[in-house]
């Protein structure tokens, strides 16, 4: 990143890079990367946000990158992958309208943790097709590659943009007749380029977002603006036997334990913009609960139920937490 910024810094783009120690064992990424600031909900340790300003951070591997800046009261606000996801989609659509290739359709990959207002406002503004994966970029990858364009992104900042062949040949046959064609031609292939389709890059995928919020003018607040995010939250509940949860539906339902999706079912119903579901650790004997509602009280509530439920009917281990109702 700080050759990057040597070779690219002007006045219209300039990359301040913090927190870049790699010589001191342990340093890189300390209270600083992605997970920090999305577990947090705060800034990096020793970052004080300036309003007006654009911030961003790598995880340590550099395949996740999570965007936030302050207001001018100082208010911290995150844009996570799901606003990187629609703001590529968003850009998307609006250039292969623009260049008027027929059947050429951008789609959006998403997880269970994606936040329901994300999904609407896909689905319902932008107009565009979105499907559901297993969590793990590998499986969300398996699925945009059935997509003509398909721009996936995890919750947690990791994903990327598939151009399929069917793409390819699409924009390569096209015969534009207009400038506003050839200008967004040439803008798809551009990206095309700066995209690396094989896999999660923090690099190029901030280059990405840079070029968008440049080429619309926008700032973060304008970007941020699109949708508001329902609050959420995740909770991870310890149980005896992580194996006794089996999951559909790209783990959004339960088919094992017995009767407990109806439970859970049943809990989601009594909350406006209620959604939650339980899917098993991959790495410990403890199951995940996310949950969401139309305000923080209702979210909290819907969250801590449905966890004492996982608790008592699905043989939860230790001492209950106090916490679960």
């Amino acid at each position: 990143v700080l050759k990057l910024a040597e070779a690219i810094n002007s006045p219209y783009f300039n990359i301040e890079v913090r927190n870049s120690d790699t010589q001191t064992l342990g340093k890189l990424n300390v209270d600083c990367g992605a997970d920090h600031v999305k577990s947090n909900q705060r800034p990096p340790v020793g970052v004080t946000l300036t309003p007006g300003n654009r911030y961003c951070s790598f995880d340590g591997d550099a395949d996740r990158i999570l965007y936030y800046y302050a207001d001018e009261q100082g208010t911290f606000h995150l844009l996570d992958g799901d606003k990187i996801s629609t703001l590529v989609a968003t850009y998307l659509r609006d250039l292969v309208s623009t260049a008027g290739v027929e059947d050429l359709q951008v789609g959006v990959v998403q997880t269970a943790y994606a936040n329901g207002n994300s999904t609407s406002y896909i689905k319902d503004t932008l107009k565009l097709p979105t499907v559901f994966a297993k969590t793990g970029v590998k499986h969300l990858h398996h699925e945009a590659e059935k997509m003509n364009i398909g721009v996936y992104f995890e919750a947690n900042g990791h994903g990327t943009v598939l151009f399929n062949p069917s793409a390819v040949a699409k924009l390569r046959a096209v015969e534009p007749a207009t400038p506003a064609q050839i200008d967004a031609i040439e803008r798809l292939w551009a990206l095309r380029d700066l995209i690396n389709e094989s896999v999660g890059d923090a690099i190029s995928d901030m280059l990405l977002v840079e070029t968008i919020l440049i080429c619309k003018g926008w700032t973060l607040p304008q970007w941020d603006e699109a949708y508001t995010d329902l609050p959420s939250r995740l909770l991870k509940v310890v149980v005896n036997d992580r194996t006794i949860f089996k999951t559909t539906n790209a783990e959004q339902t339960l088919t094992s334990p017995p009767h407990l999706q109806d439970v859970v079912d049943s809990l989601v119903t009594k909350f406006p913009r209620g959604r939650s579901f339980v899917r098993p650790s991959g790495t410990e004997d403890a199951v995940r609960v996310y949950a969401e509602a139309a305000t923080r009280r209702d979210c909290d509530q819907l969250a801590y139920s449905v966890a004492g439920a996982v608790f008592d009917k699905a043989g939860g281990r230790g001492e209950r937490p106090s916490e679960f109702l």
